[in-house]
């Protein structure tokens, strides 16, 4: 499987896919008060609704079939936007597909940071590039 070709779709022909997707992070993040934010109802759920409102959710099981086929390979069913394929969460927006490995999609526009001792939790806006922010990996 050839993860590497799936990220560069990404970054190829679905440039602005993944553009969106991080504009809705930078909407997000504008509403803290602040660079960060301890609350993951700050995070999770408004990065959810933006990212449905804007189209990129809709678009996310074309987008995972098309990595898929970039890396060499072929989904069994038809992905759904809602989990197992498609999740929202802390770190950005997730696109997963089983195959004889599990492919990995990110978009990862935040970054979660634990206090020592796993107490705390802050989560930061991060990788506003698609560059920086994709990233495919099999497991």
């Amino acid at each position: 499987m050839d993860a590497d070709a799936a990220r560069r779709h990404l970054l190829g022909k679905r440039h602005e896919w993944v553009c969106r997707a991080l504009d809705c992070a930078a909407s997000v993040a504008a509403g803290w008060d602040g660079p960060a934010t301890t609350d993951r109802e700050r995070v999770v759920p408004p990065y959810r609704a933006t990212l449905r409102r804007a189209g990129v959710l809709e678009a996310a099981p074309t987008v995972l079939g098309e990595c898929v086929a970039a890396a060499g390979e072929r989904l069994a069913a038809d992905p759904v936007a809602a989990p197992p394929y498609v999740v929202v969460t802390g770190e950005g927006l997730l696109l997963r597909a089983t195959l004889d490995k599990r492919l990995l999609v990110w978009v990862r526009a935040f970054r979660l940071r634990r206090t020592a001792g796993g107490g705390s939790r802050r989560y930061e806006r991060v990788a506003t590039d698609p560059e920086g922010a994709v990233a495919v990996e099999t497991i």
